[in-house]
């Protein structure tokens, strides 16, 4: 699935052992080095399911689609979900959006929050 026989990497592409402190002294990591993979990640999900565990896989597979997005989008999506944040129209205009970037997955569960948040009465007044 990772093209290079499933060896986890960064998402620079570089493989993990060489990600290393020594690397890290020299200069030579970039912050993509120090982000996972989504190809990893959709390993890991595969690995979790294989072993009965599969909301860590749907877990797994969501963050895979997360790392498209850069990091103050996910904060934004975050926040959004927290209960009392969010309109049913804010949640629906952020699982469009994350339609749009390519994560369905993440966009099902924000729907499902949302659908969630109306029948608890967790969403705020329009």
């Amino acid at each position: 699935m990772t093209g290079d026989g499933g060896q986890a990497r960064a998402l620079s592409g570089r493989p993990l052992e060489e990600l290393t402190l020594e690397a890290a002294v020299r200069g030579d990591l970039s912050p993509a080095d120090l982000r996972v993979h989504p190809d990893t990640l959709r390993r890991q999900a595969e690995v979790a399911e294989a072993h009965g565990n599969p909301q860590l896989g749907e877990n797994l597979r969501r963050a895979a689609e997360l790392t498209a997005l850069p990091d103050d989008e996910v904060l934004a999506i975050y926040e959004a979900l927290r209960p009392g944040r969010s309109t049913a129209a804010g949640l629906a205009d952020v699982a469009a959006r994350l339609e749009a970037a390519g994560a369905p997955l993440c966009a099902s569960l924000v729907r499902e929050a949302a659908e969630v948040y109306a029948r608890r009465g967790l969403l705020r007044p329009a």
